[in-house]
């Protein structure tokens, strides 16, 4: 098993990101030109687009969910009782097998990356070696996970763009992510937050769901959630918050059935979905 760059600290290297204008609603011309521009972009980037719920497709909605800053402190704080020190549980020795293992997570389970990544990156844990072992072995070894040729693509396309551009090394910037091969803005800001320590919210549908269950947000997209929660989380737990929710929507808060009766903010959870023992 590969060693696990470390996704904790104590250090907040970067700054909350500022508010976004809320968006007004896109005219017919203007869905046509987005269309447009959707279908030329790599396959694994529109994979991690997809990954939202169907509502996500809706414009946004604004503003946060009905919330006091006092009732998120609180939230955060059990999650951090219950969890202090959480990590991402994709496997990986350095920001570059982390960034290729968050490539291939897309409409795949973090377990089902694990076992195909542990022979790969004994392999190849650099851009170079990864070049050197080609489009097919690596295709060999990411065959049993969905969309793996496209993958295989990608990772080989990002690291030929690593080393042209970036001297081998994977870039801390997110705009510098986004344009690599199949980067989109959930993995910049998984890589963001644990190679190098910002504080991001990478959303996908675990944080997703669980941001409208515990009525932090009201988005219909994710960048509208992860707006919503990077204003609202108190800083203190800004670092460690996208895990947490993360976990929490992964084992507890499921889509299906939730586990309310061991969930650790149950009692400050108001949604429909809820459900007690009588």
């Amino acid at each position: 098993m590969s060693k696990t760059v470390k996704a904790v600290g104590t250090s907040h290297a970067a700054s909350r990101p500022s508010s976004r204008t809320a968006s007004t609603t896109p005219s017919k011309s203007t869905t046509v030109t987005t269309a447009k521009k959707t279908e030329t972009g790599s396959a694994t980037r529109k994979v991690e687009k997809s990954m939202a719920p169907a509502s996500a497709k809706a414009p946004p909605r604004k503003g946060a969910a009905k919330r006091t800053a006092t009732e998120i402190a609180a939230i955060f704080a059990r999650f951090a009782a219950a969890m202090p020190e959480p990590k991402g549980e994709l496997e990986h020795s350095n920001p570059f097998t982390l960034l290729v293992a968050v490539v291939l997570s897309a409409q795949a389970t973090d377990a089902g990356v694990n076992k195909a990544t542990r022979a790969l990156f004994a392999c190849a844990d650099t851009p170079q070696k990864m070049l050197d072992l080609g489009e097919d072995v690596v295709r060999d070894h990411v065959k049993t996970i969905g969309l793996f040729r496209n993958k295989a693509k990608n990772v080989i396309a990002l690291s030929q763009q690593l080393l042209r551009d970036h001297n081998g090394e994977v870039p801390a910037e997110r705009d510098a992510l986004t344009a690599l091969p199949g980067v989109g803005r959930k993995t910049a800001n998984v890589v963001l937050n644990m190679a190098f320590g910002h504080k991001t919210m990478a959303v996908d549908t675990h944080v997703f769901r669980v941001a409208h269950r515990l009525d932090m947000s009201l988005g219909n997209t994710p960048e509208a959630v992860e707006d919503d929660l990077m204003r609202i989380i108190p800083d203190a737990y800004l670092f460690h918050a996208h895990h947490w929710l993360i976990l929490h929507g992964r084992y507890t808060c499921v889509a299906r059935a939730p586990k309310c009766a061991t969930c650790p903010v149950a009692d400050l959870c108001r949604s429909v979905d809820k459900s007690l023992p009588a």
